[in-house]
């Protein structure tokens, strides 16, 4: 029976259309009867020093339980989750509710227990807090500069040098690029992000004896709760993490937040459940953004098309604590080179802390930029030497009949075919007629000018190198069907159709006689979560090996059934029946054997490691740019995205089409601003552009599968994709767009007005 490739419609979508989901703020469980809420306090300046928090006037107000600031809080209590140890301490131990300090504006500075959740924003306007402002920076370059110092005691606002770690070159000496005759240098600048999910943050807590019980809406119940158990001091096994369905993640919901750490402590003082759900401006002023890097990168190579060397350096924005996204170099380093042979490349990368929020991970993490930068960098040196973008890349490309191949920066590229993505891509769109059609306006000075743009992109999965692992459970119940317990958690990735395909093309059953539970600790033995496009290569191979273990089971007791030696005996997949090699008209179903089987024996569980996979593939982006007015009309969108074995083409067309929505927001709206003394000017969507249906048009997918040797399934992740070979295409375009009017390079997001006063500057 062949399941894995077809095109299966989700299991999920069901209730998703009748009944609806059940999100962390729709729970009706009746351990949380009687809860009271949460409403935090922010700093409403990015620095200062805090002289005074009184709470008194929100203690007499109709509802209020309590009011607790840091001054209540039981000592090492602190925010670890999501922080990387390598980071100096004082930048690394951010606090649950700022203390003597606040260092960004949405910072919690308190926190108000009410009865009702409408009674703490009122509860919370009366809480004063004496805030002395102090000089800020929120320019990444400007930090780098540390002309004003954000943590004190560290001296100095760089958080990490890379080069310390050996995870980059360094730098020589200009020498570096003697030889060549071609050499172009480009500060890109890849702008911070909110993931914005529809789902805000929310969490809902309740202890049971000395057992905490936690609701949360999280990309990764398990490393949650190590959380909580870290912040008490607790064992894992006296906390219970549930992650009930959840509307998006996108990397912001994989660690634990101060507001949710407390919530324990707040429930266990008040001996009540407690529940908290943020609004959307809390959303966008306190949850971490992501991208957030500035990169100087310089291309060198000869006038024949060859780029030679290549050397770039990375700033990272941190904000005002060490959390994950100050350490996504790790991500970025390993990929410089792209899809290209360049025998000389030399990197840097530091991390530098800000007046902002605490950055995080987002779709593509590190990965994106440092695609953003070659491609922006390939276009530059092909302009230089007079050849086509395109033909530049494909001389320049890694060959087929290298992989695996490791690049100049050491990174092991396990399969691929670049050329190939590239060539059907360009075929797909119609390259020549595109190419007629630009000439055609050009000649006929059409204010209105089109471009072409076009990038070819690899990327890392389940990595960085080494790679990794990921846990699941299968077992046949009673009645003959299975359960799949799963350690990655689907917040949209639709785990429960995939993985139950799966299990159903081992097993030989209808996948509609699979369960899969995922999202529980006390259900799941262990788990690492879905984040970085690791689940079906990592989680889904485990779910094949774990099912494969319990068929070999299985053989055992339908051998004796069957009156045979269990080495004759056969499932018949197609069937879902047992029988002796040469004989199938004797047979015996799963119920028959999960009848004859000791209960509990056909069950199996699998921890599955392995190397990290790395997808690739190529975009291309036409676009139609006003030159009167600076606005930007994206015609087509044609991709070519491989991502090995494709389990469901339908899933993955789901996952390419939301990852090239967010690759085009990032290279034409989407950014998260403040002003010069740190206040957001992005703090909700009226003024964060989220792209919406309107701005995008119908995409073009074209399909191409390279499996990988990493993984029994050959599957790469394809989550990411999109929002990473898209964005440099669409910049790509518009400034091919605009060259004939002698514009060279724009920062993106290329907004209107970006893209207006380029044109002005040009003409000038």
């Amino acid at each position: 029976m062949t399941i894995v490739g077809t095109k299966v419609l989700r299991k999920e979508d069901p209730r998703f259309l009748t009944e609806g989901a059940t999100y962390t703020a729709d729970l009706a469980d009746p351990r949380l009867e009687g809860a009271l809420h949460v409403t935090y306090v922010r700093s409403t300046v990015a620095s200062g020093r805090i002289e005074s928090i009184a709470v008194d006037g929100a203690l007499a107000m109709p509802g209020v339980v309590a009011v607790i600031t840091a001054a209540d809080l039981p000592e090492g209590l602190q925010l670890l989750a999501g922080a990387v140890p390598l980071f100096p301490p004082d930048i690394l131990n951010r606090p649950v509710l700022a203390g003597g300090r606040v260092r960004f504006v949405g910072e919690p500075v308190a926190a108000v227990v009410t009865e009702q959740a409408y009674q703490g924003e009122d509860a919370a306007e009366a809480v004063y807090v004496d805030i002395e402002p102090l000089p800020a920076v929120v320019d990444l370059e400007a930090a780098a500069r540390d002309e004003v110092i954000i943590h004190e005691d560290v001296g100095t606002n760089m958080a990490l040098d890379f080069s310390t770690l050996g995870m980059a070159t360094g730098f020589s000496d200009d020498s570096f690029f003697e030889g060549c005759e071609v050499v172009i240098s480009q500060r890109v600048v890849h702008q911070r992000m909110s993931s914005a999910p529809l789902e805000v943050r929310s969490a809902a807590t309740v202890w049971d004896g000395d057992r905490v019980v936690m609701w949360m809406s999280t990309q990764a119940a398990h490393s949650a709760r190590d959380s909580i158990a870290a912040a008490y001091g607790l064992d894992v096994e006296s906390v219970h993490l549930i992650a009930p369905d959840v509307g998006g993640g996108f990397g912001s919901k994989i660690n634990m937040y101060p507001e949710e750490i407390l919530l324990p402590h707040l429930a266990e003082i008040t001996g009540r459940p407690i529940r908290w759900f943020e609004t959307r401006t809390e959303n966008m002023l306190a949850m971490g953004y992501g991208r957030a890097q500035v990169h100087y990168a310089t291309i060198g190579g000869d006038r024949s098309g060859n780029v030679t060397h290549y050397r770039v350096d990375v700033l990272a924005d941190s904000g005002a604590y060490a959390r994950i996204g100050g350490f996504l170099s790790m991500f970025t380093l390993p990929m410089v080179s792209g899809t290209y042979d360049i025998p000389h490349i030399e990197t840097r990368a530091r991390s530098f802390v800000t007046n902002t929020v605490p950055s995080e991970a987002f779709r593509g993490a590190g990965r994106p930029e440092a695609t953003l930068s070659i491609e922006r960098c390939m276009d530059l040196f092909a302009a230089e030497v007079g050849l086509d973008p395109v033909e530049v890349r494909r001389r320049n490309l890694i060959q087929p009949d290298t992989f695996p191949v490791t690049t100049a920066v050491g990174t092991v590229y396990d399969s691929g075919d670049y050329e190939a993505s590239l060539d059907m891509a360009l075929q797909a769109a119609g390259i020549d007629e595109l190419r007629a059609e630009r000439r055609c306006r050009r000649e006929a000075g059409d204010p209105v000018a089109m471009g072409i743009g076009v990038s070819v992109y690899v990327e890392v999965t389940a990595g960085p190198a080494p790679g990794g692992n990921e846990f699941a459970k299968v077992e046949v119940t009673d009645e003959g069907r299975a359960r799949v317990y799963s350690g990655s958690f689907s917040h949209g990735q639709s785990h429960a159709t995939t993985f139950a395909m799966i299990a159903a093309e081992q097993l030989g059953m209808s996948i509609d006689d699979i369960e899969v539970i995922q999202g529980d600790t006390d259900l799941v033995a262990q788990g690492t979560g879905t984040f970085g496009s690791r689940s079906t290569q990592l989680g889904g191979s485990a779910v094949f090996e774990a099912a494969g273990s319990v068929v070999g089971k299985a053989r055992e007791v339908a051998a004796d059934l069957l009156e045979a030696a269990a080495d004759d005996v056969v499932l018949d997949t197609d069937s879902g029946l047992f029988h002796v090699v040469g004989s199938p008209a004797v047979s015996k179903g799963w119920s028959d054997v999960a009848a004859a089987a000791e209960a509990g024996s056909l069950v199996a569980d699998h921890d599955f490691n392995a190397d990290c996979s790395y997808p690739f593939g190529t975009h291309v982006a036409v676009v139609d740019v006003d030159t009167e007015t600076g606005g930007v009309t994206l015609r087509r969108m044609i991709t070519c995205d491989d991502a090995g074995t494709i389990i469901n083409p339908i899933i993955v067309e789901g996952q390419r089409h939301g990852g090239i929505a967010q690759g085009v927001a990032q290279a034409l709206l989407e950014e998260v601003a403040y002003d010069e003394d740190g206040n957001p000017v992005t703090s909700n969507f009226a003024d964060y552009a989220v792209i919406s249906m309107a701005e995008l048009p119908s995409f073009e997918l074209v399909s191409m599968q390279t499996p990988t040797p990493n993984n029994p399934l050959g599957a790469k992740g394809v989550g990411e994709s999109g929002a990473i070979g898209c964005t440099p295409a669409v910049q790509s375009a518009v400034i091919d767009a605009l060259s004939p009017l002698g514009v060279t390079h724009i920062d993106v997001p290329m907004t209107p007005q970006k893209i207006w006063t380029a044109i002005a500057e040009a003409n000038e």
